[in-house]
């Protein structure tokens, strides 16, 4: 899209955007009751299979996090088990050697999920090991193994960060080929650096691995549902409305879930709103 463009979609009123709109999309009151939507909506899927005697698949993002702590108490609460469900990891980020940082690192993904929700469930509740699955730069293919021995995805869970292409002077790839890429290593872009200093450093930008490994979106697309969340306020305006109603580009791969069957973006009033560019 070019800078015209995409100013002009930042500027659309709701109900217009909503009739450009190539992805359905929901927008709820705030950032607290979207971020408890996102914990009732997976403890609902785990509790409805649970019922059915059939096993859950879900791919799950760290970023949002908040909505983690209601989801565990609310399946502590509730008894939801966790026992059959198989939980994939979407990325991990990585130091500048593409190495995968330390478990006990602050800003681990795989440390977070293992400390502040598998750990976190009653430990009756909780996942075996065995089933929960995080990408490994050195063996980017074993995610992907698992998701097919599991039965495939039932709903993968996002924020929108993370999945980029590989910057190359020497060439591009086509939207087909990254609808169809598999799990990888990719240089965090200055974009996602500064929106992840903002959010977890302060705005240290030196503070945030530069690199990270990340679902490919053929294992994304492949799922059965896609439920992304947006809310990060702001810093996420532009790019909620670039996901639905925007052209399908590299430059944005989130545009990907664009005629997806079963694909919803949710986000709040204050990140759905027109976008006014000015200083303040």
């Amino acid at each position: 899209m070019t800078h015209p463009e995409i100013e002009s979609l930042l500027a659309l009123p709701i109900e217009d955007l909503r009739h450009h709109a190539q992805v359905p999309f929901r927008i709820l009151h705030d950032n607290a009751v979207l971020l408890e939507h996102f914990a009732l909506s997976i403890a609902h899927e785990i509790q409805s299979r649970n019922e059915r005697a059939e096993p859950t698949r879900l791919i799950l993002p760290v970023g949002p996090v908040a909505h983690y702590r209601t989801l565990v108490d609310l399946c502590n609460r509730e008894r939801i088990s966790w026992k059959n469900v198989h939980a994939f990891n979407m990325d991990e980020l990585l130091d500048r050697q593409g190495r995968p940082i330390p478990l006990d690192h602050p800003l681990s993904f795989e440390g977070f999920m293992q400390r502040e929700v598998f750990d976190q469930l009653d430990y009756e509740l909780r996942p075996p090991p065995e089933q929960c699955h995080f990408p490994h730069p050195f063996y980017p293919d074993e995610i992907s193994a698992a998701i097919e021995q599991a039965g495939g995805i039932d709903v993968c869970y996002g924020g929108i960060a993370l999945n980029e292409p590989p910057p190359s002077r020497w060439g591009r790839i086509s939207v087909d080929e990254l609808r169809d890429s598999l799990t990888r290593v990719v240089t965090l872009s200055d974009h996602s650096i500064v929106v992840q200093s903002i959010a977890c450093a302060g705005g240290s930008t030196a503070s945030i691995p530069p690199m990270a490994v990340t679902l490919g979106l053929r294992d994304i697309l492949a799922s059965r549902k896609i439920r992304l969340y947006c809310a990060g306020g702001a810093r996420d305006s532009s790019i909620f409305r670039i996901t639905v109603a925007g052209e399908v580009s590299t430059q944005f791969p989130s545009t990907l879930v664009q005629g997806h069957p079963d694909a919803e973006v949710l986000t709040d009033q204050a990140t759905a709103a027109p976008v006014r560019i000015g200083l303040r």
